[in-house]
């Protein structure tokens, strides 16, 4: 028999061959492991980019519409108090005038006041004068259509009256 030494070496050169596969399949992984952790890096980088770049886009364009609005809405305040003032003093100097006109008419305003009270009484009397002599033209107007109502019944009896002759005629 051997004293060993063979297979020693034998094991010894297959744990050496285990140990460099070993470093060899570790290498590999490590070496996958970083270009995929590079590369999501990259994906990263170009994601925050990209995020980066619509948040830009989106607040310029929020921006311009903003800008827009409150440039439109400055413009149509700014005519409505130009429109208003311009009424407020159109309507002060109408006020004014009318101030001036009813100071003046005043005076004359209580002797036309006077002469209508003046000329009212007469004008109730024309009115009841007025009403006595209506009354009688409606009573004559109500009589007529009772004159005509016993001139239909006259001719109902005429139209009557030949078709009995006839049939009596007839009947003869």
């Amino acid at each position: 028999m051997s004293n060993g030494n063979g297979v020693t070496a034998t094991l010894s050169g297959a744990a050496e061959n285990m140990k460099d596969k070993a470093m060899e399949i570790g290498e590999a992984v490590a070496s996958t492991a970083s270009a995929t952790v590079a590369k999501a890096k990259k994906a990263a980088k170009k994601a925050r980019k990209t995020v980066k770049a619509d948040i830009a886009k989106a607040k310029k364009a929020v921006a311009k519409r903003t800008d827009k609005a409150s440039k439109a809405v400055k413009k149509t305040v700014a005519k409505a108090k130009k429109k208003l003032a311009a009424a407020s003093a159109s309507a002060k100097a109408e006020a004014a005038s009318l101030k001036k006109k009813a100071a003046g008419k005043k005076a004359a305003k209580k002797t036309v006041a006077k002469k209508a009270a003046a000329k009212k009484a007469p004008a109730k009397k024309a009115v009841k004068k007025v009403a006595k002599k209506a009354a009688p033209k409606k009573a004559v107007k109500k009589a007529a259509p009772k004159k005509a109502a016993p001139k239909k019944a006259a001719k109902k009896v005429a139209r009557k009256a030949p078709k009995k002759a006839v049939k009596k005629a007839s009947k003869k």
